[in-house]
């Protein structure tokens, strides 16, 4: 599960730690005080997760408006179905091995999407036209089939998980901080680690699965750089299809991933620095949030709130990795 980590609590010593649950991608576009409700302030990016990388490879001017401008976003019934998912597969392994069943894992089902209520208040309003409670009766019986199918795919009887939702930060030679929220750790009596991710989507085709796991290389680097031990082996679990991905990197791999990822900032603090935050259009962009704040769709991006200097000429287009 990709989840936003701008903004969250520094570990100190920058090691593989706990931290406070971190905010989602749509959480994070919207602060709240007790009192008064104030606009955010805007601060410069000061480090790099999967899906901000993912945003600004995708669209330049998306990234400027989730992690600077902090446009809110409205939740969908597919995000926050994935966050209730993850939330009763992390809670299950609260159980003795033994009543890790499907049964007890639909039971689940109710109390978290009650937490989930309490903890984000703004995902009521997806059933709110919904007086009869039929469509919220499909949601959650749609959640129930996506949890019961997890059950053809691993089997939590013989799983001890060393790390649920595990967030890890690490500070590379360059200064770049990398962030991320890994869904599970497994670590065998070998020593070797498993790094594992739960995607309530389908798979994707062969073609495409370089970028689906680009997220969890990004992960494989932050435990190498923290431990100094390579992840055996990166797995995608697709509770959509009912696929599994994998994928056991070599440092070759990681290597390429971090120069990537420096290019990527460099790209961003470039964007920053001078406020160009060049659109870029893609069929994506029928699912937007902020199409009436996009020159592509005639709208007008706020003004900008930090500094900037002159835009030098020459530069690479923006969220373009060169070669590896």
């Amino acid at each position: 599960m990709e989840t936003s980590t701008e903004g969250a609590a520094e570990t100190p010593g920058g090691g593989i730690a706990e931290a406070d649950p971190p905010v989602t991608d749509e959480q994070a576009t919207t602060r709240e005080t007790a009192a008064v409700v104030e606009a955010p302030v805007a601060i410069a990016p000061a480090s790099l997760s999967p899906s901000r990388a993912s945003d600004f490879m995708q669209c330049p001017l998306l990234y400027r408006f989730r992690v600077i401008d902090r446009l809110p976003e409205k939740p969908s019934e597919a995000a926050t179905r994935g966050t209730l998912v993850h939330a009763v597969l992390e809670r299950l392994f609260d159980a003795p091995a033994a009543e890790r069943t499907p049964p007890r894992a639909k039971s689940l089902i109710p109390g978290q999407w009650d937490r989930l209520r309490e903890t984000r208040p703004e995902v009521v309003e997806l059933f709110a036209d919904d007086p009869e409670g039929e469509r919220l009766a499909r949601w959650l019986g749609e959640a129930e089939r996506l949890v019961e199918r997890w059950f053809g795919l691993e089997d939590p009887t013989r799983l001890e998980p060393a790390e649920r939702e595990l967030f890890v930060e690490a500070v590379l030679d360059s200064g770049l901080k990398l962030r991320g929220i890994i869904d599970r750790v497994d670590v065998a009596p070998t020593g070797d680690v498993r790094i594992v991710d739960y995607k309530t989507g389908k798979a994707p085709r062969p073609e495409y699965a370089e970028g689906a796991l680009f997220q969890m290389k990004f992960y494989a680097l932050v435990v190498w750089r923290l431990k100094n031990v390579i992840p055996r082996r990166l797995q995608l679990v697709y509770l959509g299809s009912g696929d599994v991905l994998t994928y056991d990197p070599v440092l070759a791999d990681l290597e390429r991933v971090e120069r990537k990822l420096l290019a990527l900032w460099e790209a961003i603090r470039e964007a920053t620095e001078t406020g160009d935050w060049r659109p870029r259009p893609t069929k994506l962009c029928g699912w937007c949030d902020h199409q009436a704040h996009c020159p592509e769709f005639g709208g007008t991006p706020p003004p900008y709130p930090l500094p900037v200097r002159a835009a030098e000429s020459g530069g690479q287009e923006q969220g373009r990795m060169g070669p590896d």
